[in-house]
C-alpha cells in the first residue's frame, strides 16, 4: 500500500516554493534544514506555521519545502500559500477557514520598477534652491 503523497507550490514575489506533504508526525525541511536554521527568524517561521495553527493540523503532517528566488520574508510567504492549498486537497472542508484568513490567497505585491531620471522608483533627487 502506497502513501498518500501532496504537492502545491506557492508564489511571493520573486521566490517559488515547492512544497511535499505526506502523513507524519509534524517534520518540516526548508531546503534540507530546520525553518528555525534556515529563514533565521522565529517571525518568519511563525508565518509559516499559520495555515497548520488555524487549521489544528500541527503534527499530523511531514513537510519537505524546496524555496528558491527573493528574500526570506517572500520565501516564508511561498511557503506558507503551498502549505494552505495542500491542506484544501487534503480536506477541501478547510477552504472556508483559510480564505477567510487569507492564506490562499496569492499576495500579488511586488517591487516597483525604477524610473528613470530618478534614484529609485518614487524617489527624487534631493533639490537644491542655490
Amino acid at each position: 500500500m502506497s502513501e498518500a503523497v501532496f504537492s502545491a507550490i506557492g508564489r511571493r514575489k520573486e521566490s517559488v516554493a515547492r512544497v511535499v506533504a505526506k502523513v507524519g508526525n509534524g517534520v518540516l525541511i526548508v531546503n534540507n534544514k530546520a525553518p528555525k536554521d534556515y529563514l533565521g527568524r522565529g517571525v518568519l517561521v511563525d508565518i509559516i506555521n499559520q495555515p497548520l495553527i488555524e487549521t489544528e493540523t500541527e503534527g499530523k503532517l511531514d513537510f519537505v519545502c524546496r524555496v528558491n528566488g527573493g528574500g526570506l520574508s517572500g520565501q516564508a510567504g511561498a511557503i506558507r500559500l503551498a502549505i494552505a492549498r495542500i491542506l484544501v486537497k487534503l480536506n477541501p472542508e478547510l477552504r472556508p477557514v483559510l480564505r477567510k484568513k487569507g492564506y490562499l490567497t496569492r499576495d500579488p505585491r511586488a517591487v516597483e520598477r525604477k524610473k528613470f531620471g530618478r534614484p529609485k522608483a518614487r524617489r527624487r533627487f534631493q533639490y537644491s534652491k542655490r
